[in-house]
């Protein structure tokens, strides 16, 4: 128990987003919705409302690209349909 606590704080706890958005081929029902919403509701200078996801993950690694890999191994699994999803990840 206490070397795993000793091997945890010798990597670096890092933040990152990761945010998912349908690819701009892709028809996006809901931000048509969202976007007539917003004209009904009056403002009319908004031009196109797209939806997505955001995500912020914590993860204890020993340097940036360790975690960004990972990161992006659990995007290409689990968070992103790459078929129809982009996925952008951030340094917090």
């Amino acid at each position: 128990m206490v070397k795993q606590h000793q091997l945890n704080s010798k990597k670096n706890k890092l933040k990152f987003s990761v945010t998912v958005n349908l690819k701009k081929e892709v028809l996006d029902p809901q931000g048509a919705v969202v976007h007539q919403t917003i004209q009904n509701m009056g403002v009319n200078t908004i031009r196109s409302v797209r939806q997505g996801k955001y995500f912020e993950i914590e993860i204890d690694e020993n340097s940036e690209a360790e975690a960004k890999e990972k990161i992006s191994e659990m995007c290409k699994k689990l968070l992103a349909n790459l078929i129809i999803e982009d996925y952008f990840i951030n340094k917090l």
